[in-house]
């Protein structure tokens, strides 16, 4: 079995690149079938679905040539549409769950799609109606084939429709849209999704001469044509990459620049680590920079008990850069103003680490307020109005 080894404790820094997004890449590569013309595609990520998607391409006759890194062009000339319906291709579907994106692009431009049931990882519930009613909508036949348990979808000319999707489902949407663009007339799409992906998709069809309207909505226009050319495409960087290095970084980084990020379109991601206390990433060019970058996390009396205190200020005197607490978060202690006014308070009231021994420690409800305003940097307004305050003070130095 496989496995990685992994030694933590180690501040990262330096500059990492995201690669191009899987999801996107399996959509925008099976619609290069809708047209016989080259498409260029930049960012193209180099793994294994994406790649095993490519060869499937190949094999049914799709002319592909790798001109750089991460960029290939596709010619969909000469397919091979007898290929469709043999025991290798649906042995290869099977294996392959994003060989179910090809079925919408075969309809529309050639009347007819094998389809086994598509393979990948399993990660739940993923079925297929969405993209079969959509299908069905548009005009489709089903034929199911009992010897090879595959269905044949075929129709002379797909006709454009209104459909309101049972779900919003990603990968639905994208396979009805790459139908509906060369159907006769007008499709309606309610309840489409609507996630930077399947913009990405819309936004290349529309290069390659589609006609959609409605993008980044849940309500998408079709108007069909007769005909798609050629474009050249750059896939978005993975989000769920760069969200997982902007985890990263808040956590164990030195100052670490993602590039490529696309910035508008991480959605939730940064708003979501600035909830967990993490400074604002900078726009930089084309990336984001992170720097002293470990989670700022604030910590409360009511957070901590005297030993983890202990530890925390320890952790700050022996000038470590970060203290890992009991809850699995790092707390910054390098230039943290929080740990920083509670040392000087404690110094200011001559009580040492060895004054702070487990038991000894014990911090009244408004001393544990006051704690908390002092940690949140609001010790001198909080003094003011406290009417503890002297007492408080008093009772430290008898700790």
């Amino acid at each position: 079995m496989e496995s990685f080894i992994i030694e933590g404790g180690h501040p990262l820094s330096g500059t990492i690149t995201p690669q191009g997004a899987k999801n996107e890449a399996l959509e925008v590569i099976c619609a290069t079938l809708l047209t016989e013309e080259k498409v260029v595609m930049r960012n193209v990520p180099d793994i294994l679905d994406v790649n095993n998607l490519i060869l499937l391409l190949k094999d049914i006759g799709v002319s592909v040539e790798r001109i750089g890194k991460n960029e290939y062009t596709f010619e969909s000339k000469d397919i091979n549409l007898d290929y469709l319906g043999s025991e290798e291709f649906v042995k290869k579907c099977s294996s392959l769950r994003g060989s179910v994106l090809m079925i919408g692009p075969l309809l529309a431009r050639f009347g007819k799609a094998v389809v086994a049931k598509p393979g990948g990882d399993k990660i739940g519930r993923r079925r297929l109606d969405t993209h079969f009613l959509g299908f069905k909508n548009l005009g489709a036949k089903f034929v199911h084939s009992e010897g090879s348990n595959t269905f044949e979808i075929k129709a002379s000319r797909l006709k454009g429709t209104y459909m309101l999707l049972d779900e919003a489902s990603v990968t639905g949407t994208a396979n009805i849209v790459m139908a509906a663009v060369l159907a006769k007339g007008t499709t309606t799409i309610y309840n489409a999704a609507c996630e930077p992906y399947i913009q990405q998709l819309c936004k290349m069809l529309n290069a390659m001469g589609a006609k959609i309207s409605g993008i980044a909505s849940n309500l998408l226009t079709i108007e069909g044509v007769d005909k798609l050319h050629g474009a050249d495409h750059t896939i978005l960087p993975d989000m769920i990459e760069v969200g997982s290095f902007i985890g990263m970084a808040a956590m164990v980084g030195n100052g670490l620049r993602i590039k490529n990020v696309s910035v508008e379109n991480l959605g939730i991601i940064p708003d979501a680590f600035r909830r967990l206390g993490m400074q604002k990433p900078v726009k930089f060019q084309m990336g984001i920079s992170l720097e002293s970058n470990l989670m700022n996390l604030s910590v409360t009396s009511r957070d901590v008990d005297e030993e983890e205190l202990l530890n925390i200020l320890d952790q700050y005197r022996k000038k470590k850069r970060f203290v890992r607490l009991r809850n699995g978060n790092f707390l910054k202690l390098e230039n943290n103003e929080s740990v920083d006014r509670l040392s000087r308070m404690m110094e200011e009231l001559h009580l040492s680490l060895r004054d702070m021994t487990v038991g000894k420690m014990h911090i009244p409800a408004y001393r544990s307020l006051y704690l908390d305003k002092m940690l949140e940097g609001q010790a001198d307004i909080y003094a003011d109005r406290d009417r503890h305050f002297r007492k408080l003070i008093q009772e430290f130095k008898t700790v």
